[in-house]
């Protein structure tokens, strides 16, 4: 938000809420299919060691930078669809 716009209303607080919590859990989801995907393996069956060193912290490192992809760009979706186009302008028709 640039400069002052007033309060926001109840509806307006609430859907950032929903919004957060949709964007947090979404990005959870995903982080744990990554995880499961790549370093499942590692769990699941006896592998050699380096190999399954490597794909414990190839799934960790995925799992954290697509949690944070993911939840940022949720949220910078919502704020821009929150925001008129042309603000303060009205169409040529009026």
């Amino acid at each position: 938000m640039t400069g002052y716009e007033g309060r926001r209303s109840r509806a307006e607080r609430d859907a950032i809420t929903v919004e957060t919590g949709y964007a947090l859990c979404s990005a959870a989801f995903a982080a744990a299919v990554v995880l499961g995907a790549v370093a499942g393996p590692a769990l699941l069956f006896e592998l050699p060691g380096t190999f399954e060193t490597v794909l414990r912290h190839t799934g960790s490192l995925l799992a954290t930078v697509l949690f944070a992809v993911r939840t940022v760009s949720v949220l910078v979706r919502f704020r821009r669809a929150a925001q008129p186009s042309q603000p303060g302008r009205t169409s040529p028709d009026s």
